[in-house]
């Protein structure tokens, strides 16, 4: 497998999925290159481009959660963060993705059950 052109063909295929969520790559263009190839590593040993900050299970239906690009599987949480986990994607208005933290889910849940509106902050 040719990775460079994987990793443009990735680029467009995710390109169409997110934009119609409301997202785009991260303007970090070293970031987003590290993240593909990533992927790209991932799908030629697992058969799919896994995000790669999220560790792989034996657990078949829960790995399919991860496929890059796994905003429709994690939507609200993202959404609060303004940028999916690995930072690959960030929301079309955010400008300096570097001031985006993680938060991790347990936290976000906390903050939205507790009468948060779980919309961004």
């Amino acid at each position: 497998m040719n990775v460079e052109a994987r990793k443009r063909s990735l680029r467009y295929f995710f390109a169409r999925v997110v934009d119609s969520l409301g997202y785009k790559f991260t303007p970090d263009e070293e970031l987003a290159d590290f993240l593909l190839e990533q992927e790209t590593g991932l799908e030629q040993k697992h058969g799919s481009p896994f995000c790669p900050c999220q560790g792989l299970t034996q657990n078949h239906e829960a790995n399919m959660k991860i496929v890059c690009p796994c905003i429709p599987f994690h939507r609200e949480h993202f959404d609060y963060m303004k940028r999916c986990w690995c930072g690959l994607f960030v929301h079309k208005d955010v400008t300096d993705p570097d001031s985006l933290p993680q938060i991790p889910y347990a936290d976000f849940r906390k903050a939205t059950d507790a009468g948060g509106s779980g919309e961004s902050r």
